[in-house]
């Protein structure tokens, strides 16, 4: 979700912990209920929006299914707001070459903290066998494993972090103990992936994550709902591909359907204009005039895991290039 009045963009969720400990061990996985004791809502879709957690930094996210802001999603990027992203990262790109992607081969470090509210299973102190099981689908989305292309990016994990503190749990998007948390957590410079997994509370969102800025920001970072995590228990989004959304979001790349059919869609020529976010897997859903079918198996869409399976060339040369003018140390 994105702040009408902030020129930047923020995706997903912060988490915010005192105590913090760094593992690396193996373990099971199995069901959780939500914070208040309820089962999870899981239902169809999963929507990234644009939110901002200090008013200087928008935000993107993925919407629960069954909330009903996947389609009515309050923060979404206007035309204005992708046109002055866009300048600014024209701009920041004057200058600077991004060689073949052959030669943009990018190792991301990435620093897991899970933010628990009595260190249970089913408040986010999930095993760390979920942990590495991101990893792996991380990893495999990005190299075309799953079947797109590959987009030159490896995520190697730097340390599990545990937090247990009540009074960020759960995460509520743009709340104060948002901002405390992630001053509290955050780890490295704007090369190293912070991604904060928890229960998430804000507006139905399954998780989001701030676009790259020209600035250090302590904000940085993704926030996933935990149970999407590989083995979790949000039904249609517990194979990974949450996570594997949020980050598409923080190295710079929109919605499938930003900007629906018209203003240069997504900034991407390569993925087919799409009017509205796909929610489930409408395979020959159609919504613009112009050529192709919505890209419904694109990771930037709001289809469910067994349907997402694609990063497109025109998106990993975007990432590439905004790798070298927001991110590179």
């Amino acid at each position: 979700m994105v702040s009408a009045t902030a020129g930047l963009l923020t995706l997903l969720y912060a988490l915010p912990a005192t105590a913090a400990t760094a593992a690396t061990a193996a373990g099971g996985a199995d069901g959780r209920l939500c914070a208040d004791g309820s089962a999870p809502v899981h239902d169809a879709a999963h929507a990234d929006d644009a939110a901002h957690a200090d008013d200087s930094a928008p935000a993107d996210a993925r919407i629960r299914p069954g909330s009903g802001g996947a389609l009515a999603d309050p923060e979404s990027l206007t035309p204005a707001q992708v046109a002055q992203r866009e300048r600014q990262f024209a701009q920041l790109q004057r200058g600077r070459s991004v060689g073949p992607l052959a030669q943009a081969a990018v190792t991301v470090p990435v620093v897991f903290h899970l933010i628990s509210r009595d260190g249970s299973r089913y408040t986010g102190n999930v095993p760390d066998e979920m942990v590495h099981a991101q990893m792996r689908v991380l990893n495999d989305s990005y190299r075309g494993a799953t079947g797109g292309v590959d987009t030159g990016f490896t995520f190697t994990l730097q340390a599990i972090n545990r937090v247990i503190k009540p009074e960020w749990y759960p995460i509520w998007r743009g709340s104060p103990a948002v901002d405390e948390m992630k001053r509290e957590l955050r780890r490295g410079g704007m090369e190293t992936l912070n991604i904060y997994a928890s229960h998430t509370n804000s507006e139905g969102t399954y998780g989001w994550s701030t676009f790259p800025q020209p600035a250090y920001n302590t904000n940085d970072g993704v926030v996933i709902q935990h149970e999407t995590m590989p083995g979790g228990t949000a039904r249609q989004y517990n194979l990974g591909d949450t996570a594997v959304h949020e980050v598409g979001h923080w190295l710079n790349l929109y919605h499938t359907f930003q900007n629906g059919c018209l203003n240069g869609g997504d900034q991407v020529a390569d993925t087919a204009d799409e009017e509205t976010p796909a929610l489930d897997c409408p395979v020959g859903k159609d919504t613009c005039a112009t050529a192709g079918q919505d890209p419904i198996h694109n990771f930037m869409d709001y289809t469910e895991d067994t349907c997402t399976y694609e990063f497109t060339a025109g998106q990993a040369a975007r990432m590439a290039s905004a790798w070298s003018v927001y991110r590179a140390p």
